[in-house]
Order: C-alpha cells, then sequence, then structure tokens
C-alpha cells in the first residue's frame, strides 16, 4: 500500500464561519478522516485494532495556514505517516484548493492507547507497524506548550455532541473552544495564520472545563484548559493547551 493517501473534501457551511471561512476546527477535521481513511486502507484503523483493545488518538496538532478556504471550494488533504518515534507516530498533512495551490500543512503526533486502561501504549510494545517517510515538506513536530499565568477566564461544559466514537472530547471541538474567546469583530479582521495545540489528558462528558487565555498586543492567543482534579486538595489539571497566531 502507498504511504502516501489523499482525500477531497466540500467546505460546506457546516466546516465555515459567519464570514464562510473555513474554520480552523474543519481544517483539523479534514486531518483527522483523510488520516483515518488513510488507516482504513492501511488495515489500521480503530475497527481494525479493536481485537487488540487499542485506539488511536492525537496528542499534538501543528498548522501552518496559507489561506482560509471559502465555502463551496473543493479542499484535497495529502497525508503520509512520518517515521515513529519512540513514543508516537507522526503523520503529515498538506492541503490544496482545486487549482492545486497550497492551503495549509499540519503535522500531528499520534498514540496507541489501550481502551481499558486509557493509557498510552509505546509503538514498540504496540505490536503496530507503520511504515513512515519523509518528503520535505513537513512541518516541525509540534512541540509542548509551557503553562503559564493567564488573565482571562472562561467555562465551558462537555456536552453529548461532542464525543467521538472513543467516548471523550473529539480533538476537533477543543478549537471552537477557542474561537469563541474571541468576538466575531475580531475574526472579521484576523483570520487564524496559525496554531499548535497539545492534548494532555481526555476530556469526557460532564465534565466541567475552565479556560485561561490571553491575548498578547501581536495577536498570539495562548490558552489553557483545565478540570478539576478529583481531590479537592489538589490543583486543576491541565487538559490541553493552544497557542495561536492570528
Amino acid at each position: 500500500m502507498d504511504c502516501i493517501f489523499t482525500k477531497t473534501f466540500l467546505l460546506e457551511a457546516i466546516h465555515t464561519d459567519c464570514f464562510g471561512r473555513a474554520k480552523p476546527s474543519a481544517l483539523l477535521y479534514f486531518a483527522q478522516e483523510a488520516a483515518g481513511a488513510h488507516c482504513i486502507a492501511l488495515g489500521l484503523d480503530n475497527a481494525s485494532l479493536a481485537d487488540r483493545n487499542l485506539f488511536w488518538v492525537i496528542l499534538r496538532n501543528r498548522v501552518q495556514i496559507r489561506r482560509l478556504p471559502q465555502i463551496g471550494e473543493t479542499v484535497t488533504v495529502k497525508t503520509w505517516p512520518m517515521p515513529t518515534t519512540r513514543a508516537a507516530f507522526p503523520r503529515a498533512f498538506t492541503a490544496y484548493d482545486e487549482d492545486g495551490r497550497e492551503l495549509f500543512r499540519c503535522t500531528s503526533l499520534w498514540a496507541l492507547v489501550d481502551a481499558d486502561s486509557r493509557t498510552m501504549v509505546l509503538p514498540g510494545k504496540s505490536g503496530v507497524s507503520l511504515e513512515g517517510v519523509l518528503l520535505g515538506e513537513e512541518l516541525p513536530a509540534p512541540e509542548s506548550i509551557p503553562a503559564r499565568e493567564l488573565e482571562n477566564t472562561a467555562l465551558f461544559h462537555v456536552g453529548y455532541s461532542m464525543l467521538d466514537r472513543n467516548f471523550h472530547m473529539n480533538n476537533t471541538r477543543y478549537f471552537d473552544w477557542i474561537d469563541d474567546l474571541l468576538s466575531s469583530d475580531f475574526h472579521r479582521e484576523h483570520p487564524v495564520r496559525s496554531f499548535s495545540i497539545c492534548y494532555l489528558f481526555e476530556v469526557r462528558e460532564t465534565q466541567e472545563i475552565t479556560l485561561k487565555w490571553q491575548l498578547s498586543d501581536d495577536n498570539i492567543l495562548q490558552v489553557n484548559g483545565y478540570r478539576a482534579a478529583e481531590n479537592d486538595t489538589q490543583a486543576p489539571i491541565r487538559v490541553f493547551a493552544a497557542k495561536v497566531q492570528f
């Protein structure tokens, strides 16, 4: 099986904001679906891994945007696995418009998780082999985002419609929360240029997530999401972090 895979999407209203531009969460959705379709072709999708009690999760995403596509456009996503590391399965993406012009690039880190313990299984112990390649157009692997004090606070709750088949909040939905921190007036004049997001702990149904956030003078938004610890004497647990350049 060729390690390079392509999948085409039509940008519909559900994928766009009030200005007809693709939402960042839609870019993550296209990448996620292209990767999922490739895994099906490789026989490494979640259904195929169920007999090993494993499923895929995304640990981190880094996205660089050349142009946000508009409603009605066709987006073709090319994806390929990069060489496996000790801890993760990196995957690269490049997306193009109908004329073959680049729209965005993405590099994501994927991991396998044990369905019962909900803990990561290192690639070398998973029994899963995924041949990787480097084409020379990959973004650097997404890095961790250090925690810092941020001045603003917002509260969100995880509802039924946000869950995926692993019964935790789907990775694409976090960015809808991030978008909602800023007004439509701001978004009108400041389309997203690049972003990184790290998923640190899974977020489950009914949990309340506190978002601490701050927008700098140079239009860089940093966000940390926290949930309460099981023990009231412990500090809140940071479940995700994001850094966005507008």
